[in-house]
């Protein structure tokens, strides 16, 4: 399309008049040497001068038509000019030159690595791998053989073990450096009274499953607003874990821990020269929500823990048992030979 327009328009200028060519579609176009373009100045030339039914020129501009064949040619040369790369190959110390070729894109190891990028698996795909899974799982499961279910069920709660470990880590903030703070001394009739007194009063915090958190230490400073005192109750508590929150609660509150009674009941006092910190809760304390999800993975722990000391001793049972059977039948031939 756009070479029939252009082939009017310097037609009109040359005084030339052309209607509707198929003669000029017969010129090739894929050829992009410079060498065949003469091709299309003499197709030009010749459709010029044996014009068919639907051409019409005038015969006394014979000289312009030279003009517009080299018109053509020189519009032809530049639309058809091969805009290939020039490369200068080495081969063997000697230099040579290459038109139109791409040049070497491979990279030299020391260069660059390759970077692996995962495929990533369709879903009927994971849908497979996953079925496959339980399928193994389902035959180790059902299997005839103890020592086959025992030795799937122990890899399968050590893996569990593993993770809830990597888990519980995540949980472990790092403690903030020491304040340097005076206790106060407190004498014995001192003591005496502030542990009446807090055994008297009513106020206190409990301290659950989710252990001491940042909201603990942040209601107790609010008590110690209006009183003296405070009870911290703990429970459930385990045999000898109310010691460990107590410590753990004189670190965190700067407070003075009075008395622990049987009950797992703690009484702090807040101490004489008392002033209320701007932030009540300290910031190497965990969030409410993250404390009983430590929790949890403490409590799911314990219990695969457990787990894992039942099935060891059901697999040492199963191999004493076996070794016990095999003896057994081993000797069987031997005394039937002695009575023979």
């Amino acid at each position: 399309m756009v070479t029939r327009i252009m082939m009017q328009a310097m037609c009109r200028r040359t005084k030339c008049t052309i209607f509707n060519s198929f003669h000029f579609q017969s010129i090739p176009r894929i050829s992009y040497d410079v060498n065949n373009l003469s091709q299309y100045s003499s197709n030009f030339h010749t459709f010029l001068q044996y014009p068919s039914k639907n051409v019409y020129y005038y015969k006394p501009l014979e000289s312009s038509i030279f003009w517009v064949s080299e018109g053509v040619t020189r519009w032809l040369s530049v639309r058809h000019l091969s805009n290939a790369s020039v490369g200068v190959k080495d081969d063997n110390g000697v230099v040579r030159f290459s038109f139109g070729e791409k040049g070497d894109t491979r990279v030299s190891p020391g260069e660059g690595k390759r970077i692996m990028v995962k495929k990533k698996k369709s879903k009927k795909a994971k849908v497979n791998e996953l079925r496959f899974y339980r399928l193994m799982a389902k035959k180790k499961m059902n299997s005839s053989n103890p020592e086959v279910r025992i030795r799937y069920k122990l890899e399968k709660a050590k893996r569990k073990e593993a993770w809830l470990i990597e888990k519980l880590r995540k949980f472990v903030l790092p403690k903030a450096p020491a304040e340097t703070y005076d206790p106060e001394s407190l004498t014995e009739e001192e003591k005496f009274y502030l542990k009446r007194t807090g055994e008297k009063k009513k106020n206190y915090v409990p301290v659950g499953r989710r252990g001491v958190f940042g909201g603990v230490v942040l209601n107790m400073h609010l008590h110690w607003k209006k009183h003296e005192t405070v009870k911290v109750v703990c429970k459930p508590c385990k045999p000898g874990q109310v010691h460990e929150i107590a410590e753990e609660i004189t670190r965190l509150s700067k407070g003075i821990a009075i008395d622990i009674k049987p009950d797992n009941t703690i009484i702090f006092y807040r101490g004489k020269n008392y002033v209320q910190p701007e932030v009540m809760s300290p910031p190497d304390t965990l969030s409410k929500a993250k404390a009983l999800e430590k929790y949890q993975h403490e409590q799911s722990l314990e219990h695969t823990s457990q787990f894992i000391e039942k099935l060891e001793k059901e697999l040492e049972e199963y191999h004493e048992h076996v070794d016990r059977y095999g003896r057994g039948k081993n000797n069987a031939p031997k005394d039937s030979t002695a009575l023979d």
